[in-house]
């Protein structure tokens, strides 16, 4: 299998963001030492790519208060995300925008993390969930007409955080708030799970 995988180091990615209203370079050793959500959409000035960007980012506090960041990206120029990011909600603009969307023009980003649609120079809806480590520990991949859950990518960031500082795992559907009741992974042990579920 080609391409990122989990438990592997993710694919470097270098180029022009646009944060806070300005034009910077960013990469991923930018973002050594805290969480990463990297999720990739098709294009500016679309229908549903809106509504995801919009929601991670009037949620980017709860993202940063548990130690992660949120990188947009499509392959669209940076003026254009610009040009988006300035127009204002109710005429199809995102009406600011609280973390960076990274331009990936030439398309190196998207073909190297497996989600170019290489006939439409487009990317499909990935996203990588990326340790402090640099290490991919979670991808998805949705066609282009859905979007993404916020609400879920919150609880996978939580729940890998909350296995590497306890060491116990998380069952199906493991919310830290609603249902977190987690596994301690050896036979014996997993048995105090297993008999209250």
């Amino acid at each position: 299998m080609s391409g990122p995988r989990v438990q592997h180091p993710a694919p470097n990615f270098k180029g022009t963001a646009v944060v806070n209203g300005e034009f910077k370079e960013i990469q991923l050793s930018d973002y050594k030492g805290k969480y990463l959500v990297l999720f990739f959409y098709p294009l500016d000035f679309t229908f549903v790519c809106p509504t995801e960007i919009i929601a991670f980012s009037e949620r980017i506090e709860e993202f940063r208060s548990n130690n992660t960041e949120v990188v947009g990206v499509s392959t669209d120029s940076h003026f254009s995300h610009l040009a988006w990011i300035n127009l204002e909600r109710k005429k199809g603009g995102l009406g600011g925008l609280n973390y960076p969307l990274l331009s990936d023009f030439n398309k190196v980003v998207s073909r190297d993390y497996g989600v170019l649609v290489e006939n439409e120079g487009i990317a499909l809806r990935g996203l990588f969930l990326i340790d402090p480590k640099g290490v991919l520990r979670q991808i998805t991949v949705n066609d282009l007409p859905v979007g993404r859950s916020v609400d879920e990518t919150l609880r996978l960031v939580k729940a890998f955080q909350f296995v590497e500082e306890h060491g116990e795992v998380c069952p199906a559907n493991w919310d830290p708030k609603k249902n977190s009741a987690t596994i301690k992974p050896n036979p014996k042990e997993s048995l105090e799970y297993f008999g209250s579920h």
